[in-house]
């Protein structure tokens, strides 16, 4: 999996790793020979998911005359390096990203090769692929990306022993959800764990909650330049009910001091001081490792309550769709990444994925669900996402990068009461989306 904001590593491995990566670069990149030689490099965000990416290139190259090479850059580093070099003659081929505001900028500049020639020739690159993740990496009604890795939808986890001793079940709708946090404070327990510390663990409730009030086109537009888009009815609603989720006490009073990148806010629900926590896919492996028992025993998941009265529809998602691959235009080799793109969607890719707990999300992923290290996870996120009419990408991706940081800010201080709603939407529309 790739968590948003990595594990911090050690500086000076980090910049050693990064130095010999340009090197390599610098030797072998820009790819030579005539159409059935050379090479093609393919640029990976650094992690123990870079086993699976070995094996497909390796599987590429027992039967192509033009050779794939793996790159890695080390996560915490990744789409800096990535931007230094995307428009040299260093540039990869082949690149990871996320999709939307992470691609869109080289988009624009007319750095990244439209895939559109190549689904025409090869319909399986869109059509072999879930919808509502394909579409992440459309842009301007160009196809820039094809799926690879894992989709990553945010749940709602839960204590199952807790929610049983206080005799509550999974909340529906957004009136249980308040009720629940209502009894959980009486008992003197933290209703939700929120690493507010990270900052974007609180974002996730923003995306859920005006996904349901105003459905996916309010942040469409906003997205697109419309700024009116973040001040009308819907979003005053939408902050309004998140206030009241604050000021009922359902994160407790010290949220900001708790993270989830250091273990702090998923301990709190595997050890019972608190009932829910709202958090990406991961929360499972992340829990698998730290404790194993709650894991396999009391830790439950659902879909984000109902709106009343919203216009979101209740099967909507919102997340990390996916990582990409996403080519450049410069690719003296567009017939062999077209190749080596057909691997994304092949059965070797869809089981070497699930067996390392990522869930592809190709059409074909739900036959080999069984061999899941937790095939009831797995069905439930799949089934999840394939219904979903909208799978939102978080904002903080869906934005180009240097909106991330004012986006965290904007949410940490309306929840902490520092800012109103009128100061929220005014930080929203100062927003830059290019």
């Amino acid at each position: 999996m790739t968590v948003r904001n990595g594990a911090t590593r050690n500086r000076f491995a980090a910049v050693a790793a990064t130095t010999a990566l340009v090197l390599s670069l610098t030797a072998g990149c820009g790819s030579s020979g005539g159409p059935n030689s050379g090479t093609i490099h393919v640029l990976v965000y650094g992690d123990a998911a870079n086993k699976v990416e070995k094996q497909i290139v390796d599987t590429f190259n027992k039967t192509s005359k033009v050779k794939a090479v793996l790159d890695t850059i080390p996560g915490a580093d990744y789409q800096s390096k990535l931007n230094t070099i995307i428009n040299t003659p260093q540039a990869p081929d082949i690149f990871f990203n996320w999709g939307g505001g992470s691609i869109a900028p080289f988009a624009k500049k007319n750095l990244l090769l439209p895939l559109d020639d190549m689904i025409a020739k090869d319909p399986g690159l869109k059509s072999n692929f879930l919808p509502s993740v394909f579409n992440t990496a459309v842009i301007d009604g160009k196809s820039y990306g094809v799926p690879m890795r894992g989709t990553q939808p945010v749940l709602l986890f839960n204590n199952k022993k807790v929610l049983a001793s206080a005799g509550l079940g999974v909340p529906r709708t957004w009136d249980d959800l308040i009720s629940d946090v209502k009894v959980l404070k009486a008992k003197g327990l933290t209703p939700i764990a929120l690493g507010g510390g990270d900052q974007w663990p609180a974002l996730m409730w923003f995306e859920y909650v005006f996904d349901r009030v105003a459905g996916p086109d309010l942040f469409r537009k906003a997205l697109a330049g419309d700024k009116s888009a973040w001040a009308g009815p819907d979003s005053q609603k939408a902050l309004g009910m998140l206030k009241q989720l604050v000021d009922v006490g359902a994160f407790g009073s010290n949220f900001d001091s708790v993270k989830f990148t250091d273990g702090g806010s998923p301990a709190l629900m595997a050890k019972g001081k608190a009932a829910f926590e709202l958090m990406g896919s991961w929360e499972y492996s992340t829990q698998q490792s730290s404790n194993p028992d709650f894991a396999k025993n009391d830790l439950g998941y659902s879909a984000f309550p109902t709106v009343s009265g919203g216009k979101g529809d209740p099967k909507d998602v919102v997340g990390n769709t996916n990582n990409f691959y996403s080519v450049v235009k410069k690719t003296k080799h567009p017939d062999a990444v077209a190749a080596f793109l057909k691997l994304m969607y092949s059965d070797e890719f869809v089981k070497a994925q699930l067996g390392i707990g990522n869930l592809p999300t190709t059409t074909n992923t739900a036959k080999f669900l069984s061999t899941s290290a937790s095939p009831d996870y797995s069905q439930f996120q799949f089934n999840l996402v394939k219904a979903a009419p909208s799978f939102q990408l978080s904002w903080d991706q869906a934005y180009p990068p240097a909106a991330a940081t004012p986006i965290h800010t904007a949410i940490q201080k309306f929840f902490d009461g520092k800012t109103d709603a009128n100061g929220f939407i005014q930080a929203m529309q100062s927003l830059s989306n290019s």
